[in-house]
């Protein structure tokens, strides 16, 4: 089965690393170390081997697509405030 997008690619890539004896398992974490623990190295080597190109960077309702949204809306609330708050502290001319 292929990897959905570029993150799963990326995690499947390091797990398989880990399971080779390449890097240390240790190392490994977030999504990279459930892959490790609980799939076997034939199918790290089907996700690991997906080309990127064309996919996503997350899959959408994941845990990190919803953490990155949930940011972004964060970010742009924040900016509009910043922006707000400085048209009205803006000095006035004197005549």
């Amino acid at each position: 089965m292929p990897a959905k997008s570029k993150a799963q690619q990326k995690a499947a890539g390091a797990a398989l690393s880990a399971k080779r004896g390449e890097t240390k398992p240790s190392k490994l974490i977030g999504a990279s170390r459930q892959m490790y623990e609980s799939m076997s190295e034939k199918q790290l080597d089907e996700f690991a081997s997906t080309k990127r190109k064309g996919k996503p960077e997350y899959v959408k309702g994941s845990y990190v697509a919803e953490k990155k949204a949930k940011r972004s809306k964060a970010a742009k609330k924040a900016a509009a405030t910043r922006a707000k708050n400085a048209k009205k502290k803006a000095p006035k001319k004197r005549r």
